[in-house]
């Protein structure tokens, strides 16, 4: 442990770079910051040849950490602005902005991430992330976002050609204007007539900019007991990363993962009969086994049941987790867990799995900065569940290897700083947190993890049933963080994370009966307490996650996966050890910052250089 006190095309990626551009507006000279032979200002006067864009952004009020809005589209450009300024260049010239005035740059979301993508910019401002922060929910629709911002009625949001049907069709007022008269965003807009042509885009920047200055001052005035603001800009740098990850990939020896596939479920399939008769191989390794029954499908759960209980195994389900104990009780379970595994990866990351999705040797898939409850980034392509068996073909190319790293005991920790507690604080100096909580408990250290774990998820019997009622004594103020959020949850009162982000509590189910009302109630508590640490804990490893990648910048470094808890970067090899350096001084400044000195919590991350993730321990 180190301690600390739709997948994009690259050829797209690339495009961003040169291929998009603006021919000068009329009657304006072209300037030094035509790069690609296109931009000029909206409504600017004529100007100097010798005068940058640079220098007309930084007159305008750009700086570091400033606002500067955005919005770019394919094969139109992009349009910025700054104060009453609005400008149209080439996507090209936004790199030298990002390197010589470090601007917060403000946009809608993802459109325009994923047009800027290749420029690799710095910090900036999400106007979407920021609005999941601050309402919950998943409905981001920029007319949506900016009514809710504004304080204006969603049920009222105006469709395109809406009629009144007491007063005919409703003043939508001037087409050239993104804002109503009533307040509400134009429909025409928001449905695509942003990027219809340079000017618009200019302007879509300057009502993206207006409804990030009112999200801060809705941050400002939130009730959290961490910094709004600091999650607001860790959040949208972590939808800069998810756009990022989609167009790097996942670096994958292709020749590799095909003799693992091959070896689990053997050679692809030549047709559907072909396939059967692989899936029928598969299921014979179980149902040709003593015991096992002429009529069994190992896909039907009850069956499975069936099996268990007919040699002598009585459980109440028949999950992979409950079974992997009773491994070798019989040949029966140890060919069962061992089908499964083949079947997950013949259904799921089999040959079809690779050819679908590995290209150029690298594994690519949609990546998303926030999903559900927890927060956490989540991909698709099966990047997120890849399976143990698979990780050798995670490889890194020549001359280049990975460095990975994986927080440890992460939640307890976070629980530590967000609840307050003193004595669980003082625990969470340890580079061994349960050590000094089993201490105190008088328990040996695996009851004191479960007792742990099972505070923060809702256990209350079984073997962690004594130890909890322990820590109730030995740490009032974190139980009694987590009792009131369970409460919270169970009455379905929303509720939020340290960093400020809300998480709305779903309502009750119609027709339940009383007996079905506790029982809902009570899963809406659990969910909520788990909401609470988990969504911290993700709020943190974002957080780190986008100082790690400003820090790695010059070491040409990239984070190529972000599962869970765990970063792997893809670094040059004579790199490797400044870059596990920059990892955990990383780590260091994001504990020092998340904490805002209130708490001495360490925060530890295993740290290792490998050149294929299967190389990594745990």
């Amino acid at each position: 442990m180190y301690p600390a006190s739709a997948a994009i095309s690259r050829a797209r990626a690339d495009s961003v770079s040169g291929a998009l551009m603006v021919a000068p507006h009329e009657g304006v000279n072209p300037t030094e910051h035509d790069l690609d032979g296109g931009s000029g200002g909206v409504g600017a006067a004529r100007h100097d040849e010798r005068v940058t864009l640079v220098d007309e952004l930084a007159a305008a009020g750009a700086g570091a950490g400033r606002p500067l809005g955005v919005a770019a589209a394919p094969f139109v450009g992009a349009g910025l602005a700054c104060g009453d300024r609005r400008w149209t260049v080439a996507p090209a010239e936004l790199r030298v902005v990002d390197e010589q005035l470090h601007p917060r740059w403000t946009w809608w979301g993802r459109p325009t991430t994923e047009t800027l993508v290749g420029a690799r910019l710095g910090a900036c401002w999400d106007v979407t992330a920021v609005h999941r922060l601050l309402f919950g929910g998943g409905d981001t629709d920029p007319s949506t976002v900016w009514a809710r911002t504004t304080g204006l009625d969603v049920d009222r949001l105006p469709a395109a050609g809406q009629l009144d049907f007491l007063g005919g069709a409703t003043d939508s007022g001037d087409d050239d204007d993104p804002v109503r008269p009533d307040g509400y965003l134009q429909p025409d807009w928001v449905d695509g007539g942003w990027h219809r042509d340079a000017d618009r885009l200019a302007t879509w920047a300057a009502v993206a900019l207006r409804c990030a200055e009112r999200q801060r001052e809705l941050l400002g005035a939130l009730d959290a007991g961490g910094d709004p603001l600091l999650t607001a800009w860790s959040e949208s740098t972590a939808e800069l990363l998810a756009v990022e990850l989609q167009v790097e990939g996942l670096p994958l020896d292709s020749v590799r993962a095909r003799e693992l596939i091959t070896a689990v479920v053997g050679p692809a399939p030549r047709d559907d009969a072909d396939a059967a008769r692989l899936r029928g191989e598969r299921d014979r390794r179980v149902t040709d086994l003593p015991g096992a029954g002429v009529d069994l499908d190992l896909r039907n759960p009850a069956d499975v049941r069936t099996l268990l209980g007919g040699i002598g195994i009585d459980v109440p389900d028949t999950r992979s987790w409950r079974l992997e104990p009773l491994r070798a009780s019989h040949p029966l379970v140890d060919a069962l867990l061992e089908w499964r595994k083949a079947e997950r990866v013949a259904t799921t990351y089999g040959h079809g799995w690779l050819d679908s999705h590995v290209r150029d040797g690298r594994l690519r898939g949609r990546w998303s900065g926030s999903d559900g409850a927890a927060g956490r980034m989540t991909a698709q392509a099966g990047l997120h569940n890849l399976p143990a068996e698979l990780r050798p073909a995670v490889a890194a190319e020549p001359g280049r290897t990975f460095v990975r790293a994986d927080l440890g005991q992460i939640e307890p920790r976070v629980l530590a700083v967000v609840s307050g507690d003193p004595d669980l604080a003082r625990a969470g100096a340890a580079d061994d947190l349960y050590a000094p909580v089993a201490q105190r408990l008088g328990v040996e250290r695996p009851v004191a993890k479960v007792a742990v774990l099972a505070a923060m998820y809702g256990q209350t019997s079984g073997t962690a049933g004594e130890a909890l009622r322990g820590l109730h004594r030995a740490y009032p103020v974190a139980m009694a963080y987590l009792d009131d959020a369970y409460e919270r949850g169970r009455a379905g009162r929303d509720v939020r994370t340290h960093g400020g982000r809300l998480v709305r509590m779903p309502p009750l189910a119609a027709r339940l009966d009383e007996a079905g009302v506790r029982a809902a109630q009570g899963a809406r508590g659990r969910y909520a307490r788990n909401a609470l640490v988990q969504g911290a804990a993700a709020e943190f490893f974002k957080m780190w996650a986008v100082t790690v990648r400003a820090r790695l910048a010059p070491l040409d470094a990239r984070i190529v996966l972000c599962l869970h808890d765990e970063l792997l970067v893809h670094v040059p090899t004579e790199r490797a050890d400044a870059a596990a350096a920059t990892l955990v001084a990383a780590l260091e400044e994001t504990a020092h910052r998340w904490q805002r000195g209130r708490t001495a919590v360490r925060f530890v991350a295993d740290v290792s250089v490998v050149a294929r993730w299967s190389d990594a321990k745990g």
